[in-house]
């Protein structure tokens, strides 16, 4: 008797398209958000930074003009000593009247940083120069200035096109602030001094999905004097920097 063979059905399940569709979504998402924050961020950044630098320069300066350079005295600021000929026996600094302004001008500083940080345009001291580069109505919503997503072609045809990327800064850290001196030599026997307020401000450049810190350092003269005649070697305070004054931020 011949034995009656049954053939086995292979039942092939069907394939699940959409967890194959998820998948290959994500791994594509997962590389697009890659290949954004290793190459196209690091150049949005960059270009973040020297926006954030220009803006907080602008309020910097005004801060320097209004708080140490209209109010301080040039006559009080060295204290020149001569001998009997009338010939100069020493140049010191006045670090404690500089400190003073220097002290004013950098609380300035943080707190109209922070005015624009929450957007409260009201109360910032340097409105009018502001709004000469800055829109009004963005700086009320905290934001600084608004980027072109065409700006990573790096092409003049497509970087006024794109959706508008905003740039936002936060004061993250402290804003420290110093006085420098420079004497060089200035003709025959004559010397050059200029003095300079060092500001060193910790920022945080906000952009969506993307932030990172950056430390901005800005040197602005303050004012210069021309010694004449015989020059002594010894200038008093003028070889050191002044210690730094560190504004907290709270």
């Amino acid at each position: 008797m011949n034995k009656i063979k049954l053939k086995r059905k292979y039942q092939i399940k069907p394939i699940n398209f959409i967890a194959v569709f998820l998948v290959l979504f994500l791994i594509s998402l997962y590389l697009v958000f890659g290949y954004i924050k290793n190459k196209i961020m690091p150049s949005i950044f960059k270009y973040a930074s020297l926006e954030a630098k220009k803006f907080s320069s602008i309020i910097i300066n005004d801060a320097i003009d209004k708080y140490i350079t209209d109010k301080i005295d040039i006559n009080k600021l060295f204290l020149i000593t001569n001998d009997n000929n009338g010939n100069i026996n020493s140049i010191d600094f006045n670090t404690g009247l500089i400190n003073k302004y220097l002290t004013k001008a950098t609380k300035s500083i943080q707190q109209n940083l922070k005015y624009i940080e929450k957007g409260d345009l009201q109360k910032v001291e340097y409105k009018a120069d502001l709004l000469e580069n800055y829109d009004e109505t963005s700086l009320k919503n905290g934001v600084i200035y608004y980027l072109n997503s065409g700006f990573i072609f790096n092409n003049p045809i497509f970087s006024n096109f794109g959706k508008q990327i905003p740039i936002k800064i936060s004061l993250t850290g402290d804003v420290i602030s110093n006085i420098s001196t420079e004497v060089t030599n200035y003709g025959i026997n004559n010397a050059l001094i200029k003095v300079y307020a060092n500001i060193k401000i910790t920022e945080q450049v906000m952009l969506p999905y993307f932030d990172k810190s950056v430390e901005l350092k800005t040197k602005v003269p303050i004012t210069l004097k021309l010694i004449n005649g015989s020059v002594p070697d010894y200038y008093g305070n003028l070889n050191t920097t002044s210690p730094s004054l560190t504004i907290p931020t709270n």
